[in-house]
């Protein structure tokens, strides 16, 4: 492999390693921002990974580690670099392809984790007094007025006791107002799905770089290699 080839390759893996650290770089924030501005966190806690944001943040973090090692290793020709980004980014893509498995598998699993929590949370609501539980009251009365339901399979749930949160309109502080009647299971589980349609998209699309990124980077350690380069 003559010096211009090499260079070749060398100026593609840096270039995609530095694109794939960009998209990590932006996942991460996106991941964040879905964090900060979500409102249902406290809804859901049995099973952590249903939340795009908390898969984006963790996996936006390996990503962009991992590929600066590959920017670097790239840029100073060192075979350690190359082979540890290999090794690690050859690992990440085994994870990102066993979570893309697990989610498959144990779809059921999470609707069963999704529904449990949200019957959990509204019994606390139900049960707590006026000043008690403030974020999981906060939290629900978000989902009611972002998705206009009430309860989890509908307004039966509260026994009674329906919030304000599940009024259609003013006035709301009537004796007798209309409240919406469809639960919000269907809608929460809709708008994760919506959301984990992207966010799959986006590792797919991350999963080809990489792949491109692992495929460049063998010729090239094979290279330094044989010519007893890159340990500096």
């Amino acid at each position: 492999m003559n010096r211009t080839c090499v260079n070749c390759w060398k100026t593609m893996m840096i270039n995609l390693n530095f694109l794939c650290w960009l998209c990590g770089a932006f996942v991460v924030a996106f991941g964040e921002f879905m964090m900060i501005h979500s409102k249902f966190p406290s809804l859901i806690t049995s099973f952590w990974p249903i939340y795009p944001s908390n898969t984006l943040v963790v996996t936006g973090t390996i990503v962009t580690c991992v590929c600066y090692l590959g920017v670097l290793g790239g840029m100073r020709e060192n075979r350690c670099m190359l082979i540890s980004f290999f090794v690690l980014l050859f690992i990440l893509m085994l994870v990102e392809l066993a979570m893309a498995c697990v989610f498959l598998v144990y779809s059921r699993e999470i609707d069963t984790y999704f529904e449990k929590d949200l019957m959990r949370s509204l019994e606390i609501y139900r049960l707590s007094s006026p000043e008690g539980n403030k974020t999981i009251k906060d939290d629900f009365d978000a989902v009611h007025y972002l998705f206009q339901c009430c309860g989890v399979h509908g307004i039966g749930d509260w026994k009674g006791n329906v919030p304000i949160s599940c009024c259609i309109k003013d006035p709301c502080n009537t004796l007798i107002h209309s409240n919406w009647q469809e639960g919000c299971l269907l809608k929460l589980k809709n708008w994760f799905a919506r959301n984990y349609l992207s966010t799959g998209a986006g590792v797919v699309t991350m999963f080809i770089i990489q792949f491109v990124c692992l495929s460049i980077t063998i010729p090239l350690f094979c290279h330094f290699r044989r010519r007893g380069l890159g340990y500096l």
